[in-house]
């Protein structure tokens, strides 16, 4: 007997074609959901749990539908119930692209190229009809370092100085994302599923915005979760750029969003342990810091680097950020 399934499961697995399933609790992320593989006659069905009002179905569904329309790969969805934060769908089984590559580590340079195809193909669409990824969005995610890291840490920082720094190396970028692109945000070796047809499922996309084409490539070649070379990183985004386009402007991009997204997720990771006691995040934070230390070299960023220089002591960056806890 499974305890603390969600409320009104019953009904909704009634309603739905699937009473009577087997239900197995699946390991959690770091937000409030939570999910469950069904099978029920030989198929199989995942359930996602997102309990309002902590969350909130609707932009999974309405991005998904999006993504489907256009050819991409996300889970059909076969029932949901958002008063109660239900959403039955395709289970896209268990083989993660990171779990995979763990396995079979051989296959790191084909997996990449797969993900990042299907980058090149949803960068090649008209941006999705979601909210921008504008300033406000970039600053409000980087001060979640001064605001978790900073004090987690014991260290006093300016935080109007950094908001400035922000402003600073990222205004030159932002004439670059227009119209822009869909950004999916969470686009690492995690959130890809290897499927039995060869292709490759996403999951964990509701929080997409319209950016900058660079953001999806940082999230996926500076790896919070995993290792990715150097020389992987950098074939990979000679890739992208074969495919899609680089140059010098796209490679001082690619540090501007990779510095905002590691500083953001150090300040994230800072907080998963301070305020959800998830101490299992800060494991993470020396190889966040690693990359987020090689994008603060690239001149794009000298007056964030300046920043770190001035409030962030060297014996925190020696220990990339490590140590916390």
């Amino acid at each position: 007997m499974i305890t603390g399934l969600p409320d009104g499961i019953d009904t909704f697995l009634d309603a739905s074609g699937w009473a009577g399933s087997v239900i197995e609790p699946l390991p959690g992320d770091a937000s409030f959901r939570r999910y469950f593989r069904l099978r029920r006659n030989g198929a199989s069905a995942m359930l996602m749990d997102a309990p309002p009002p902590q969350e909130d179905t609707g932009p999974f569904l309405h991005v998904g539908q999006w993504l489907r329309a256009h050819h991409l790969r996300a889970p059909q969805i076969y029932a949901q119930d958002s008063g109660r934060g239900l959403v039955l769908m395709e289970d896209f089984g268990d083989a993660r692209m990171r779990d995979h590559l763990d396995l079979v580590p051989g296959d790191e340079a084909g997996a990449y190229r797969a993900a990042i195809d299907a980058l090149v193909s949803l960068h090649a669409l008209p941006p999705g009809p979601f909210e921008l990824y504008d300033m406000a969005v970039y600053q409000r995610e980087a001060a979640l370092f001064c605001e978790w890291f900073c004090p987690a840490a014991g260290i006093s920082v300016d935080a109007a100085s950094y908001a400035a720094a922000w402003d600073a190396a990222l205004a030159p970028m932002l004439p670059r994302q227009q119209p822009g692109v869909t950004v999916l945000r969470d686009y690492h070796a995690e959130n890809i599923m290897l499927l039995a047809d060869g292709g490759q499922g996403l999951i964990d996309f509701q929080d997409a915005l319209v950016g900058h084409r660079a953001y999806d490539l940082v999230s996926l070649l500076q790896d919070a979760r995993r290792d990715v070379p150097p020389a992987l990183e950098r074939a990979m985004l000679d890739y992208y750029a074969a495919a899609a386009g680089g140059g010098e402007e796209f490679e001082a991009d690619y540090a501007r969003l990779g510095a905002q997204r590691n500083a953001k997720i150090v300040g994230i990771f800072a907080r998963l342990w301070k305020r959800d006691g998830k101490p299992r995040y800060l494991a993470m934070i020396p190889r966040v810091w690693e990359a987020l230390e090689r994008d603060l070299a690239h001149p794009a960023l000298a007056p964030v680097a300046a920043w770190f220089d001035a409030n962030v002591p060297a014996g925190i960056r020696a220990r990339r950020g490590g140590g916390l806890g």
